[in-house]
């Protein structure tokens, strides 16, 4: 006799009804968890005294945090049965249903989707003079100055370009890699060695206010030299073995970096070169920059040249990965994503493939390195740890794997949230004493990921156009294909 057909219709997937029960098992779990949870990190305080360690109990500050965890669970279950219906027909009243029969045409998203690159383009060229107009005519952003504002936005765009490196080997390719920031590395690395120590040997002094621009190739040659070797021991891995592996590649680059000290200057780093406007320094003497072109002399020269160099740069990157993911070996990426039995069965080379996504990709991010030793004129290995690699493939994964504009939003969310905290100096009245708002930028951020995890899956923009299409191009919806777009 047959097993009975298991009823999955849709009176099973009902919620159930309000329980105050259940509700109080509820929330007396939640608070034991809670407690489990804050007693190691906010009830126990640790501080010196002379010589001794003393310990200091903080239950007021733990029995706060519990409460307002209680107050968002008691939250949680009467939302659904209490608040949600009533909202539902608020909002019903306000904006009427719109009628079966009617066509759903075009969404806001698909309107103006193709005008927002042109958009951010046209604001990241005029950046710096909106930024010289607002200091001339005092409309600053406050807290930030002209330098400042340029300062910063270095730093987005050299995040904006290591992400679209690194979407080539994860969003493209499908390869989980946790040792971006290893190519970072070598590339920063490369133009310090090559700037201060290879280039005067080899050329003399001459070629040293050329050096960025000799070095520069070079860098991104070495990172995709490196990205290669990577790429061998790896060719049999997926999953979390690659993770893994990639992991322990980047751990192994930066402890190098550390402990080779007659080479690279272990902890104590070493300095890299200035960058020169083609043989120009920005400098305040007669064959400066200023000089040449008879301007007054102002470091803010080299910190917008400095600003247009990496747009350059990230630009290159995205019409490069663009380009690429139209051509044969850019479907052979994506292929090899959804399913890499498939792409044997199709006849292409998964070696090849893998391999090129990984020199691609890690060639970009010696790119990136080489622009991070120029701009700060130093190197160490404390710039190039596992969180740097953990960011990148967080700005990756919230912008949408395969989506390049997608990264441009998630990297400014993310790395603006970080700026955001040091600017939040009104929040020390209400901390307590030795606590800085900086402090809870990565608790911040960890939960804003969870958010977006929970509400939006796939990122910032989840689908996108094909790469070919059969008559008509259309976007395809991120539940159709494995890694959220088409």
């Amino acid at each position: 006799m047959s097993a009975p057909v298991k009823n999955t219709s849709v009176a099973d997937t009902e919620e159930k009804p309000f329980n105050i029960v259940t509700v109080i098992k509820d929330l007396i779990g939640t608070a034991v968890i809670a407690m489990l949870i804050l007693t190691p990190i906010v009830v126990i305080k640790t501080r010196l005294d002379g010589c001794c360690l003393v310990w200091e109990w903080r239950f007021d500050v733990a029995f706060e945090l519990l409460a307002i965890v209680m107050v968002l669970r008691v939250l949680s279950h009467v939302w659904k049965p209490f608040v949600k219906p009533v909202v539902a027909q608020a909002i019903a009243q306000v904006i009427p249903a719109r009628p079966a029969s009617a066509s759903k045409g075009p969404s806001l998203a698909d309107r103006i989707g193709p005008y927002v690159p042109r958009a951010l383009l046209i604001f990241a060229l005029v950046l710096p003079i909106l930024a010289h107009i607002g200091a001339l005519t005092g409309y600053e952003i406050p807290s930030f100055g002209e330098k400042r504002l340029i300062d910063l936005s270095l730093g987005y765009l050299t995040y904006i370009m290591l992400g679209w490196g690194l979407n080539v080997v994860v969003g493209l390719a499908g390869l989980l890699d946790l040792g971006y920031v290893a190519f970072y590395a070598v590339g920063a690395y490369a133009y310090a060695l090559l700037s201060t120590i290879y280039f005067p040997m080899w050329f003399g002094n001459g070629v040293v206010p050329y050096a960025f621009y000799l070095a520069l190739p070079v860098s991104g040659l070495l990172a995709g030299c490196w990205g290669m070797i990577l790429g061998f021991p790896v060719l049999r891995l997926r999953g979390d073995y690659l993770a893994i592996v990639t992991l322990a590649f980047g751990e192994i680059i930066r402890l190098v970096l550390l402990n080779w000290k007659v080479f690279t200057g272990g902890p104590n780093g070493m300095p890299a070169a200035k960058i020169t406007f083609f043989g120009l320094p920005f400098n305040d003497s007669p064959e400066g920059f200023s000089a040449f072109f008879h301007l007054p002399f102002d470091r803010i020269y080299s910190y917008v040249f400095l600003y247009y160099v990496i747009l350059a740069l990230a630009l290159l990157t995205y019409f490069v990965t663009k380009k690429l993911r139209r051509l044969p070996l850019g479907r052979a990426w994506e292929a090899l994503r959804e399913d890499e039995i498939a792409c044997r069965s199709l006849g292409i080379n998964t070696t090849n493939t893998k391999l090129s996504a990984f020199a691609i990709g890690a060639s970009f991010g010696g790119f990136a390195g080489a622009f991070f030793a120029v701009h700060l004129n130093f190197v160490s290995p404390e710039s190039f740890v596992y969180i740097e690699s953990a960011l990148i493939l967080a700005i990756v994964v919230l912008g949408g794997l395969g989506s390049q504009i997608g990264i441009v939003f998630s990297a400014i969310v993310i790395m603006g949230g970080f700026d955001l905290f040091r600017s939040m100096d009104f929040l020390k009245t209400v901390l307590p004493n030795g606590t800085e708002p900086i402090q809870f930028r990565m608790l911040a951020v960890g939960l804003a990921m969870v958010l977006m995890m929970r509400f939006r899956p796939r990122g910032f923009v989840t689908k996108r156009e094909p790469t070919v299409y059969l008559k008509e191009k259309k976007a395809i919806s991120a539940d159709l294909v494995a890694q959220g777009h088409g």
